[in-house]
């Protein structure tokens, strides 16, 4: 490729369903030599290890001297394909902004922008695999009840190339997350910081929300199943949800709460109840009791 001019971008997936995205960057950069990609992306990660103004070799020729590629993990849940569907849209139409191209399936000509590895080999040669088709059709098929497609890929790109601006490219931050089950109190500094639908920063999706969604009351007992710890600013971030079995969830900055702990283990104590008996037991002793005693009398 031309240094700097690339002509498209090519959509890969690594179909190894058993690795994490720091494991296929630690092998790639082991075996450079045999195939090399400039980014990789799940459910939360977008992670660049490459200089896209130069060549990769992950398509053969002559696609490698033409293509930015990236690769996508295999995740293995409904909300976490959403999300890695999603974030390699916003990244494929991020990079086209980036490199003044405009969105056009490669799929049926072979002159588009944007391509799966399937229509490089189709089209160009150099290839025989066809990924991610497979992956995008059995995941979709497993947890959305119908395959999901390239076409459908290419639809999502186009919307947010359309709402993105050449100024408004924002590099995300990677952010570690862990399921918890904890609650805490709403700070009175609250108003100071936004609810959110995402975290902010960590997810290109990542909006500002009102407060009246969960009844803002100082004070107010609110329960937490996840954390979210931002890699750039070292920040935590809960996610919250209104009352114990409320669906609802948002996520909010660490100081919107306050007296954060584990939520109690809830126990049903048998002592008292052994101890303590009823009106009826007592009555029912006593009569024993009385009617022994005047058996051992006689």
């Amino acid at each position: 490729m031309v240094r700097g001019k690339p002509e498209g971008v090519v959509v890969h997936e690594t179909a190894n369903p058993s690795s994490t995205i720091y494991n296929e960057i630690s092998y790639m950069k082991r075996n450079y030599n045999n195939a090399f990609v400039h980014s990789f992306v799940d459910a939360s990660h977008i992670i660049n290890i490459a200089n896209t103004n130069y060549l990769a070799w992950g398509v053969g020729y002559p696609g490698n001297a033409r293509f930015i590629q990236f690769e996508q993990i295999e995740v293995h849940s409904k909300s976490a394909f959403a999300r890695e569907v999603n974030n390699a849209a916003w990244y494929t139409a991020s990079l086209l902004k980036q490199y003044n191209l405009k969105p056009n399936d490669a799929a049926y000509d072979g002159k588009g922008t944007v391509w799966s590895h399937k229509s490089v080999a189709k089209h160009l040669g150099g290839s025989s695999h066809t990924d991610p088709d497979g992956y995008y059709a059995s995941a979709g098929k497993k947890y959305f009840g119908q395959k999901y497609t390239m076409a459908a890929f290419y639809q999502l790109t186009k919307k947010y190339y359309k709402s993105l601006t050449t100024k408004s490219h924002v590099k995300l931050t990677t952010a570690t997350y862990k399921s918890v089950d904890k609650q805490a109190k709403l700070s009175s500094k609250y108003s100071k910081y936004y609810l959110y639908n995402h975290v902010k920063g960590a997810n290109k999706n990542a909006k500002r929300l009102k407060w009246s969604k969960i009844s803002p009351q100082v004070g107010k007992t609110y329960y937490i199943d996840m954390t979210a710890k931002k890699k750039s600013t070292k920040t935590t971030w809960y996610r919250i949800k209104p009352s114990k079995n409320s669906s609802k969830r948002y996520w909010v900055y660490s100081k919107v709460l306050t007296g954060i702990k584990n939520v109690p283990t809830e126990t049903v104590s048998a002592t008292n109840a052994a101890i303590t008996p009823s009106a009826d037991s007592s009555s029912t002793a006593s009569s024993s009791a009385s009617t022994s005693s005047s058996s051992a009398s006689n």
